[in-house]
């Protein structure tokens, strides 16, 4: 599938699980774009899996006890300064279950716009809003390329006889990461300057025909979600 109509076709999912009022609809979305994201290679997909889900399951865990909903109580806490009584309802987990299932297919929809889609074709493709489209290209890729450069850097470190273990081993590489995150975006400026970035006229390489498939997740992208509006 051509990149332009796949971001449509995950952007809508995002927005139709944002819509929908049901658990049921919710975690039925967010299961299939689960197994998506699982057709990433296996290297790169757990941070974004591992990011996705364990803010959804924050979502679920803390909601009940910061908010006050329901009679059906299910756990009675202790009773805090300025918080009261930690009790937890059965409306409150429905209420937390559903959050955090929309947070999870919120999440993973972009998850998956990150790892399966060609930025640059998708750029490519772009007849219109092509700035802003170059802005979301490159922050989509600030998380593979400092994943790039955190191995670059541990391997080159266990070259040097240095191993990189524990989370203060690993915290101690900000900073290079984010000199080398500078230094990046100077050599990435001068290049789109060296290649008349903003001026009038440009070239565009020759782009492949859309198929079937294309076509039919155009249709299908506003389809689910006024699906997602008026049913789910």
């Amino acid at each position: 599938m051509s990149p332009g109509p796949a971001a449509a076709l995950l952007a809508a999912a995002a927005v139709t699980a944002l819509l929908a009022d049901r658990t049921v609809s919710v975690a039925v979305l967010a299961v299939v774009l689960l197994a998506v994201c699982l057709q990433a290679p296996r290297g790169r997909r757990w941070p974004y899996l591992a990011g996705s889900l364990s803010t959804a399951l924050m979502v679920f865990l803390v909601s009940p006890l910061v908010q006050h909903l329901g009679t059906h109580i299910v756990w009675t806490g202790p009773d805090l300064p300025a918080l009261g009584r930690l009790d937890v309802t059965g409306e409150e987990l429905e209420v937390a279950l559903f959050q955090g299932v929309r947070l999870a297919a919120v999440a993973l929809a972009f998850a998956a716009y990150a790892l399966l889609l060609d930025h640059d074709r998708l750029l490519q493709a772009a007849g219109f809003a092509r700035r802003s489209v170059l802005a979301v290209g490159l922050a989509t890729r600030l998380v593979p390329t400092l994943e790039r450069d955190v191995r670059g850097l541990v391997e080159a470190l266990r070259g040097r006889g240095v191993e990189v273990r524990g989370l203060w081993s690993h915290a101690r590489l900000l900073s290079p990461l984010v000199a080398g995150s500078l230094e990046r975006g100077l050599n990435l400026a001068e290049a789109m300057e060296a290649r008349g970035y903003g001026r009038p006229g440009r070239t565009r390489t020759p782009r492949a025909p859309w198929g079937r498939l294309d076509h039919a997740a155009l249709i299908v992208a506003p389809a689910l979600v006024l699906i997602g509006a008026l049913w789910l």
